[in-house]
């Protein structure tokens, strides 16, 4: 598993039925040897940013909702956002080329530079070697990301769309059934 890095996309394949990722896809925002963290990328939430984090509401891609990051501490807002110069500050860190996890404490004035973002409520994570035995097994596809699959503005079809644009072997997943008595 040396080729997953942050900054990829770990899609869901269609045998994990885990309810808190079944058919996601989730950015990973950290990896190393303690384990991985990442946020779920397709699944808005009915919450409005405004409500909690006004000063981010004019730099929301759309649809302009809080997204749900996973299933730990769902309660804490995870920013992530584009900036052009993909140069380290201390309250943003890039992870896929000017995508990074910005400090949404912080004004977006004061990161500066901050093109759109998404805002995410908790966040998905992984202890050591737990990642590794869950891609062993074949639950999810660690696949290229781009900033387009970040701030998709229909982030529902995302699952399929990446899947499609990948190797045939994995591209084949897109078409899958939710339910195989339907096939």
């Amino acid at each position: 598993m040396s080729d997953v890095r942050s900054g990829m996309l770990l899609v869901a394949s269609p045998a994990l039925i885990d309810p808190n990722f079944y058919r996601t896809v989730v950015l990973l925002l950290e990896y190393n040897d303690d384990g991985a963290l990442g946020v779920v990328l397709d699944r808005p939430l009915d919450i409005d940013v405004v409500e909690h984090l006004p000063s981010w509401q004019t730099h929301l891609a759309p649809p302009h909702r809080v997204f749900e990051g996973g299933p730990v501490q769902p309660e804490t807002a995870i920013g992530v956002a584009f900036r052009p110069e993909a140069r380290p500050l201390e309250t943003w860190r890039p992870v896929l080329g000017g995508v990074g996890l910005v400090d949404v404490a912080q004004d977006p004035g004061e990161v500066g530079g901050v093109e759109e973002a998404r805002i995410f409520a908790g966040y998905s994570g992984w202890g050591a070697g737990q990642l590794e035995m869950e891609l062993a097994v074949g639950s999810w596809f660690p696949v290229e990301g781009s900033r387009d699959d970040v701030f998709d503005p229909v982030p529902t079809g995302l699952w399929r769309r990446v899947l499609r644009r990948q190797q045939p072997h994995i591209a084949r997943y897109a078409d899958y059934p939710k339910d195989l008595r339907s096939n």
